[in-house]
C-alpha cells in the first residue's frame, strides 16, 4: 500500500497560505496565488498540506513539542503517567504544565494553538479552492465521487484540529471556509465549536469510503467512524457512540490476532490495528523535519544509543500500576502503591552498583514494552543500564519511555532515522485497542456489563501473548495477566475499563484528557501528588483547581485580536 506523500507540495503551496503572525494581512510575493492553483492538482496539493500539519511542525525541527501528535506533554506529563524529565532548568515552562501552573504566556500553549489553526487554515483553503474549481467554467473538474472524498478528508482533518483545540482550551473561535481571511482575527471565542466538529465528522462518515488510491495516512470511513465515536463519547452520548465504534470493530480482524508491538514498530506501521495514524518520514537527504519531530526531546541521555535529551520519563505511579494480584488482575483498589517498586532509585554505594532487577515482581507484561527499567532488555539496545541513560534521576526518576523509540538496528537506515533523535515512526491517533476500550466504556454506561467484559478481556488476552523479557534464559519479572472472571457491578466495571485504558494506552497522549472527561482529575492527580511527591519534588503539593481542566488562551492571541478573544475563567 502506498503512503500519502504529505510533503510533495510543501515548498510550492504552503508559503502562500502559511499561518504566520501576519498571514491575514500579507500580500504574497513570489508565491503561488489562487489562480495559479485553481486546478485538480492544486486542490490535491492543498489537501496534502492540510495533512502535513498533523505532525505539528511548521517551521523547523525544534520547538514543536506541545503540538506533537503523541500529545506527550499535555496528555501524559500533565497527568499521572509521566514527568517532563531532563532536569529542572531545561524547558521550565514544561515544569509549569506538569505542576498545573500554566500562564497565558507559556510558549507550549502558543505552539498548540498556532499549529492547530494553521491546520484549520489549510483545510479551509482546500475546501474553498475545491468549491471555486467545481463552480468554474473550466472542464478540469473532479468527478462527484472524488469531490465528496476531498471534502470528507478536509472536514475530517478540520474536526481533528478543532478537537485538539477544544479539549485543551475549551473556548476557541471558529473559522471555516465561508469566513474571509481578513475577518478571521475579529472572531470571538464565545460560541461552542462542538456542533461544528460534529457536523464535519458526520460529513466524513457519510462521504468517505476506502482510502483514496489505497494511500495509507489518508482518512477513510473507519477513521471517521472511530473519531466521531470518540467525539460523542467525550460528550457522554454513549448510545450514539457505540454503533460507530462497534462498526469499526466488526470491520477489523480480532484484536488478539494483531501483535501489540506492531503499533510501535516502524517496520510494521499502518497495519490492521492502525485506524488513523500521523505519517512520519525521513527526507531523502536524511533530515527529519517531516519525521516525528514532536518527540525528539524524548530520547535518552549519556551512554544511550540516541543521546538527546532526556525528557518524558514514566512516573513511579505508572510503573507500579502494572503490578498485578496473584490472579493476574490489576490492583484496582490502589494497593499497587503499597511497598512500591522503585528500581534502583535512592540506592547508593555497593547497593547501587550491585543492583539486580527483581525477578519476582508480579507485573503485566505490557510494562516492559512501555517502560525501560534497569536490568531489563530494551528493544534490541541491550539491557537498560539505569542512570547512565538518564539526565537527572533525582529530578524525574529512574525510568524511560519505550513506545516512541525504534530498534537500534534501524538507526543506520536514513529512511527510518534521520537527525539523531528524529525517526520515521508513525504516531497512532486512534488504534483498534483504543476503540475496543471506548466501546467497553459505552457498554458500561449503557448497562451491558457482559459486553464490556468481553471487550476488556480481548485487550487483556492480547497482552498475555507478549513474549516475556529474559536475561540468560530467565524471565526478568513474574509476568501475569489474566482476563476478568466477571464485572460484578457497574462501579467495578467502570474502574476496570478506566484502568485498562491506562495500561494499554500508557504514554500515548490520552491520560490527562481521560481524567478530565471522567470528572476525576482533581481526585486522581492530588492523590498522585501525595504518592509521587514522596520521591520527587516536582510532584509535591498539587492543589488542583477547576480551571486546571483546561489551559489559558495564549496572551499573544488575545492581544492580536484587540481584546475580542476573552481569557478562560480562572486565568
Amino acid at each position: 500500500m502506498r503512503r500519502i506523500k504529505y510533503f510533495v507540495y510543501a515548498t510550492l503551496i504552503f508559503s502562500a497560505f502559511s499561518c504566520s503572525k501576519s498571514f491575514l494581512e500579507r500580500n504574497p510575493q513570489a508565491e503561488l496565488t489562487y489562480p495559479q492553483i485553481e486546478s485538480k492538482d492544486g486542490v490535491e496539493g492543498l489537501l496534502v498540506g492540510a495533512y502535513a500539519l498533523l505532525n505539528g511542525n511548521i517551521d523547523g525541527t525544534w520547538g514543536n513539542y506541545a503540538s506533537a501528535p503523541s500529545q506527550w506533554l499535555l496528555g501524559e506529563v500533565a497527568a499521572d503517567n509521566a514527568h517532563k524529565g531532563s532536569n529542572n532548568g531545561d524547558q521550565p515552562n514544561m515544569n509549569l504544565i506538569e505542576q498545573h501552573k500554566p500562564t497565558s504566556t507559556n510558549d507550549n500553549l502558543q505552539v498548540l494553538w498556532n499549529r492547530s489553526y494553521e491546520g484549520i487554515v489549510r483545510c479551509n483553503n482546500t475546501l474553498r479552492m475545491l468549491a471555486q474549481l467545481q463552480a468554474g467554467s473550466s472542464g478540469d473538474k473532479f468527478d462527484e465521487t472524488r469531490a465528496a472524498q476531498i471534502q470528507g478528508e478536509a472536514r475530517f482533518l478540520r474536526a481533528h484540529y478543532y478537537f485538539l483545540l477544544k479539549r485543551a482550551f475549551v473556548n476557541v473561535p471558529y473559522v471555516d471556509e465561508s469566513i474571509a481571511p481578513a475577518d478571521a482575527t475579529s472572531l470571538p471565542n464565545d460560541t461552542d465549536v462542538n456542533p461544528k466538529i460534529e457536523e464535519d465528522l458526520k460529513f466524513a462518515v457519510e462521504n468517505l469510503g476506502d482510502k483514496y488510491n489505497g494511500e495509507e495516512g489518508r482518512a477513510d470511513k473507519a477513521a471517521a467512524q472511530a473519531y466521531l465515536g470518540k467525539f460523542l463519547l467525550y460528550q457522554k452520548r454513549y448510545a450514539e457512540a457505540l454503533p460507530l465504534l462497534q462498526a469499526v470493530i466488526d470491520a477489523k480482524p480480532n484484536l488478539q490476532s494483531l501483535p501489540f508491538t506492531d503499533n510501535f514498530d516502524v517496520a510494521e506501521e499502518n497495519g490492521p490495528e492502525s485506524i488513523f495514524a500521523v505519517q512520519h518520514a525521513i527526507n531523502p537527504d536524511g533530515t527529519g523535519d517531516n519525521g516525528n519531530v514532536g518527540d525528539m526531546l524524548n530520547f535518552f541521555y549519556g551512554s544511550a544509543p540516541i543521546s538527546c535529551c532526556g525528557f518524558f520519563q514514566p512516573s513511579f505511579d505508572l510503573v507500579n500500576s502494572f503490578r498485578v494480584t496473584a490472579d493476574g488482575l490489576p490492583m484496582l483498589d490502589g494497593t499497587y502503591r503499597d511497598n512500591p517498586y522503585l528500581s534502583d532509585f535512592g540506592l547508593s554505594g555497593t547497593a547501587k552498583t550491585n543492583y539486580e532487577v527483581d525477578k519476582g515482581l508480579a507485573v503485566d507484561p505490557r510494562l516492559d514494552y512501555t517502560v525501560g527499567r534497569r536490568g531489563v532488555p530494551f528493544r534490541d539496545w541491550g539491557l537498560m543500564p539505569g542512570d547512565a541513560w538518564i539526565r537527572d534521576p533525582g529530578f524525574a526518576g529512574p525510568f524511560v519511555g519505550m513506545k516512541h523509540t525504534i530498534e537500534r538496528s534501524q538507526f543506520a537506515s536514513n529512511t527510518v532515522a534521520g537527525t539523531q533523535q528524529i525517526t520515521g515512526l508513525n504516531v497512532n491517533v486512534i488504534r483498534l485497542a483504543d476503540v475496543y476500550l471506548m466501546a467497553a466504556e459505552c457498554q458500561v454506561e449503557l448497562g451491558n456489563l457482559g459486553g464490556a467484559l468481553t471487550l476488556v478481556n480481548a485487550v487483556r488476552e492480547r497482552a498475555a501473548l507478549l513474549a516475556p523479557k529474559q536475561v540468560n534464559g530467565q524471565n526478568v519479572a513474574a509476568y501475569n495477566v489474566k482476563p476478568y472472571p466477571a464485572f460484578v457491578n457497574a462501579e467495578y466495571a467502570r474502574n476496570a475499563v478506566r484502568f485498562e485504558r491506562r495500561l494499554e494506552l500508557a504514554l500515548e497522549g490520552h491520560r490527562f484528557y481521560d481524567l478530565v472527561r471522567w470528572g476525576v482529575a482533581k481526585e486522581v492527580l492530588e492523590s498522585y501528588s501525595g504518592f509521587e511527591g514522596e520521591y520527587l519534588s516536582i510532584s509535591r503539593g498539587l492543589n488542583y483547581q477547576p480551571q486546571n481542566d483546561y489551559y489559558p488562551i495564549p496572551q499573544d492571541e488575545i492581544d492580536r485580536s484587540g481584546g475580542v478573544l476573552k481569557q478562560n475563567t480562572g486565568y
